[in-house]
């Protein structure tokens, strides 16, 4: 029987793409495994967004390959978006990987280990669309779309992902009672963009209409939409959002920058104007709407005032959360052709100002949940005793902070699990982006993960999918 170990980079919708890798790989009799070195064969999904995720994907790579050489893993399979750009440079410069498949070759990676003698070629049953590929079974990823039709002067997204298609609606609704009957109990949609989905197929289907159908044929508690481009949320979803309450208040749009010259020269559809229109129309509509954005700074021909303008609008706008990231020039983008004329200690310099500010705008706008009755998912024990880690609703996972709950002494903490929702009272903010809050004694249980059939017994699997650092070093 083939062993597998799998490395995943990026962003969620590549831990989707690897959960689809993880149950095709199973349905044709391989077998997972936690330690890399225990693998026949390693296959690392990439990430080449920017430089510093394409300097992750490689160092992944390399230490798999090094793994050969204690001869136990037989094969290196690099597969995925960083792949698809760098195919012939990948070939030339790390001729120890076995296999090189791009995002629009990845059906091939099963031929492969067959035609290489490493896998059987018969499927035994299958388990299903996906297997669980992370740390927490009950916070699932749904990838709605592929691809992006956006013209952003910096962006490579298109290059990798090619153009935008959407998947069908009855298609995805049924991942979705996939995912819940593994035991999810929230599912975050994710995409390049969100809020372009049904465009393209004609079918009177977008995204309202999916989470209507997501509310109404599933039982999933939380179902929260990430990253949408404000040109894309009408009135209507808004409406879809503050009608169900299972839909959480909260929403990640780009705004990359809050100066009008430099969104001109990154080609964003967006100006001032229209970013302050709209966000008082999500806030008028959706009352306690949490709305996270990310910007970019040093962007070429970003000037000082330009920076000042953008650290003033985000002042004025008054986001929940922001994502700062600093320029990085990609091959093969408009923006690559433009002057880098902005130092990398200036990019990093001013992306430590954005976010001393945006700490403190957090930490103000999150005051107005201080002394509010609220359910939280909880995520796992705490470091002392009497506590756990959770996240309420505005805090999405990984990227939004957590919330602290106390369980008082007198309280039985018996029911309280990974996966449940408790109920608490939010007493603080602190460190900025976290609360501290107090149990008050209700609870909901988690669901019970249907079992995974695959033609023997298998439990729902948690591959390490953090970086290359999770090699056994």
């Amino acid at each position: 029987m083939l062993k597998f170990g799998l490395v995943t980079l990026g962003c969620d919708k590549n831990t989707v793409d690897s959960e689809r890798y993880l149950a095709d790989l199973v349905a044709h009799g391989a077998e997972p495994v936690q330690d890399l070195r225990d693998a026949d064969v390693v296959v690392v999904n990439t990430c080449g967004f920017i430089d510093a995720a394409k300097a992750e994907s490689i160092e992944a790579i390399v230490e798999a390959a090094r793994l050969k050489d204690d001869g136990g893993v037989k094969a290196v399979f690099a597969i995925g978006c960083m792949v698809e750009r760098h195919k012939d440079e990948l070939l030339e410069a790390l001729p120890e990987v076995d296999v090189f498949l791009g995002n629009s070759e990845t059906d091939r990676l099963v031929p492969e280990l067959v035609e290489r003698g490493l896998l059987g070629g018969s499927l035994v049953e299958h388990p299903g669309v996906r297997l669980f590929s992370g740390d927490s079974a009950h916070v699932r990823y749904l990838k709605i779309s592929e691809g992006c039709d956006h013209g952003c002067a910096f962006c490579a997204i298109p290059l990798m992902r090619g153009k935008h298609r959407s998947f069908a609606l009855d298609d995805l609704v049924r991942e979705a009672q996939l995912l819940e009957a593994q035991g999810a109990r929230e599912v975050n949609l994710v995409a390049q963009d969100l809020a372009h989905y049904g465009r393209d197929r004609r079918d009177g289907n977008a995204l309202p209409e999916l989470l209507e159908a997501l509310v109404r044929e599933t039982s999933i508690p939380w179902i929260r939409n990430m990253y949408l481009y404000s040109t894309g949320i009408t009135p209507r979803l808004l409406e879809v959002i503050a009608a169900n309450p299972r839909i959480v208040r909260w929403l990640d749009t780009p705004m990359q920058h809050g100066s009008d010259a430099v969104l001109a020269r990154m080609r964003r559809p967006e100006r001032q104007k229209t970013i302050r229109e709209r966000l008082a129309q999500y806030r008028a509509i959706v009352p306690d709407l949490a709305v996270r954005t990310s910007v970019i700074v040093g962007f070429p021909g970003e000037t000082e005032d330009d920076f000042l303008t953008l650290c003033d609008f985000l002042e004025e706008m008054q986001f929940d959360r922001v994502g700062v990231f600093t320029y990085s020039p990609q091959e093969g983008t408009r923006a690559f052709a433009m002057d880098d004329d902005v130092a990398e200690s200036i990019k990093q310099e001013r992306k430590e100002r954005i976010e001393e500010l945006q700490r403190a705008i957090t930490a103000e706008r999150y005051e107005r949940f201080v002394g509010r009755d609220a359910q939280v998912l909880l995520e796992r024990p705490g470091d002392a005793p009497n506590l756990w880690m959770a996240r309420a609703p505005w805090q999405a996972d990984d990227i939004d902070g957590l919330t602290q709950v106390h369980v008082p002494t007198s309280q039985d903490s018996t029911p309280l699990r990974a996966g449940a929702f408790a109920d608490v009272r939010i007493d603080a903010v602190v460190d900025d982006y976290d609360f501290r809050a107090t149990w008050l004694g209700g609870v909901t249980q988690p669901a019970v993960a249907a079992p995974v059939k695959t033609g023997r017994t298998l439990p729902l699997i948690g591959i390490d999918t953090t970086s290359a650092g999770s090699f056994g070093r």
